[in-house]
């Protein structure tokens, strides 16, 4: 089997943590992002890991006077679904079955009964959209 070529640029510890201030707040200074992350790094740490991060395409800014106002490029629910997508493709070979089978074990996961309902209810939706013949 051919090896995909993963092109999604991912992102370390310490850069998720910076974009989920960001996703948070939708915008915020370098300092800012710094003091919202617990036991962080300093501040031109902080500085080179936004650039790193925009120069990977998460994030963007902007100049106000003298400081950048940093925001994500894209809404949390999209790189989640992205970050999601790329963690299929690398490790279940694009199954959505073959992760839910991992998380969930032979054990069923410890789901809560209302998990388990909503997890039905997807997998309703599922079974009609594939009986009309959508994916």
């Amino acid at each position: 089997m051919a090896k995909k070529i993963i092109t999604a640029p991912l992102v370390s510890r310490r850069e998720r943590q910076i974009l989920d201030v960001l996703f948070r707040r939708k915008e915020a200074t370098a300092q800012e992002i710094q003091a919202e992350i617990p036991d962080g790094p300093g501040n031109s740490a902080i500085r080179a890991l936004l650039r790193i991060l925009e120069d990977k395409g998460h994030v963007q800014h902007r100049e106000e006077g003298p400081r950048y106002v940093y925001l994500p490029v894209q809404r949390a629910d999209v790189a989640r679904r992205s970050a999601l997508r790329h963690v299929l493709d690398t490790f279940f070979e694009g199954s959505a079955a073959g992760a839910m089978a991992a998380l969930l074990g032979e054990d069923g996961g410890k789901l809560t009964p209302a998990e388990i309902e909503r997890l039905e209810v997807i997998l309703a939706k599922a079974r009609t959209n594939a009986a009309k013949g959508g994916a």
